[in-house]
């Protein structure tokens, strides 16, 4: 039974995305909200609901590097390799991206902020969505990242779309994040 719940939860997300509905889910150390990144009013709702500035840009998630290499430079088989190395703490990525991925995405950087998720849920949405979600810790700018699905509702109440039913991952606080050259640019915390 729990199987198949679950199953029914993962097809409502991803038709929530196909739709252009937002969706909270877990993620590896915090809960996110996920929009599909090629709906400009999906993104532009999830700003809204986040209060968070264009100008800062997105981070999406994938299921695998290859959902985004369409959007980024071409990289080395090196920096391919130290992206898609597991890690003891989730890493977000940001790599130089291509000129005509919208600003909605990227915000005002020549980079795109992207993190092959470990948390295996949140990868099995991607994979049956097809493409890289956007996902941003679910909290109002200025607000401690949610840690629980009961956050998120007293954050955002009915203005998500659907909380997908879902466990943390275990790190503690949202992702580091890092620059091809090894740059630490976030330690976790909100």
């Amino acid at each position: 039974m729990t199987l198949r719940r679950d199953h029914q939860h993962l097809e409502l997300a991803v038709a929530t995305l196909r739709a252009g509905g937002v969706v909270a889910h877990a993620t590896e150390g915090v809960w996110g909200l996920a929009c599909d990144p090629f709906a400009p009013t999906a993104v532009r709702e999830l700003l809204t609901l986040k209060s968070r500035p264009m100008h800062k840009g997105l981070i999406l998630i994938c299921a695998e590097l290859a959902q985004v290499l369409p959007l980024l430079q071409p990289l080395t088989d090196a920096d391919r390799r130290r992206i898609e190395a597991p890690s003891e703490r989730p890493v977000t990525w940001l790599l130089p991206c291509r000129k005509d991925v919208p600003e909605l995405l990227r915000g005002r950087h020549a980079t795109l902020a992207i993190r092959v998720t470990r948390h295996e849920q949140a990868r099995e949405v991607c994979r049956r969505f097809g493409l890289p979600v956007v996902s941003t810790s679910a909290n109002p700018e200025g607000r401690s990242p949610a840690l629980t699905a009961l956050r998120v509702r007293q954050y955002f109440g009915s203005a998500v779309d659907f909380v997908l039913p879902g466990q943390l991952g275990g790190a503690a606080g949202p992702s580091e994040i890092r620059g091809l050259d090894g740059s630490v640019l976030r330690c976790s915390g909100p």
